[in-house]
């Protein structure tokens, strides 16, 4: 059998056009998904991430994968959790935020696309998430924690967003050169990040 090397894909940084668009749907599952879902995988892993949009390395489907690390104490778990948790990493098609619940909690977010920026941003606690897996499974369940953040975060990906566009304004502020000097120094390298 041949195995194909995989080589890291760049991810792209704040600025790229591809991150600001609403991402198509993935229409059937192939062996071209399943190709970029493992690439996708690996390139999360090497710029240390917990998960990825497609967007994130240049295309523009709704498909994510993440690696969110088991939680402590396990009795506290979310139904989401508890399933999830155990499954990872997890390649979610087509996922979707079915509704939002408990209440807003501010937490520090960074981003692969926006390189050593840190920020507080207000989510939801919990969030009801539907997905299908590569296997065509379909799953629906309730998320928190770190969990329920990075789906939340990630999903903004494919509509579009980044999590610097949720901060508040007094963060927003302060941020604002930052994210200029990253927008500048991402249109020199195309807006790509590369991992040698």
């Amino acid at each position: 059998m041949l195995f194909r090397k995989h080589e890291i894909l760049p991810v792209r940084t704040i600025g790229d056009p591809v991150l600001a668009e609403i991402a198509r749907p993935v229409e059937r599952v192939d062996d071209s998904i399943r190709e970029l879902a493992a690439e996708m995988l690996l390139a999360m892993r090497a710029f240390d991430g917990i998960g990825i949009a497609a967007p994130q390395v240049g295309r523009s489907l709704r498909l994510i994968v993440f690696e969110v690390p088991p939680s402590d104490p396990p009795e506290g778990l979310t139904s989401g959790e508890a399933l999830l948790l155990p499954r990872m990493p997890f390649v979610a098609v087509n996922p979707e935020i079915v509704a939002a619940a408990g209440e807003l909690v501010e937490r520090e977010e960074g981003c692969l696309s926006v390189p050593a920026l840190y920020a507080p941003v207000i989510r939801p606690s919990r969030v009801i998430f539907r997905t299908m897996t590569l296997d065509g499974e379909l799953i629906e369940c309730e998320c928190g924690g770190l969990l329920g953040r990075c789906i939340q975060h990630e999903l903004d990906h494919l509509d579009g967003k980044l999590f610097t566009d949720r901060l508040a304004p007094n963060a927003a502020r302060a941020a604002a050169g930052r994210i200029a000097r990253l927008k500048r120094d991402g249109a020199r390298r195309n807006y790509l990040r590369t991992k040698h």
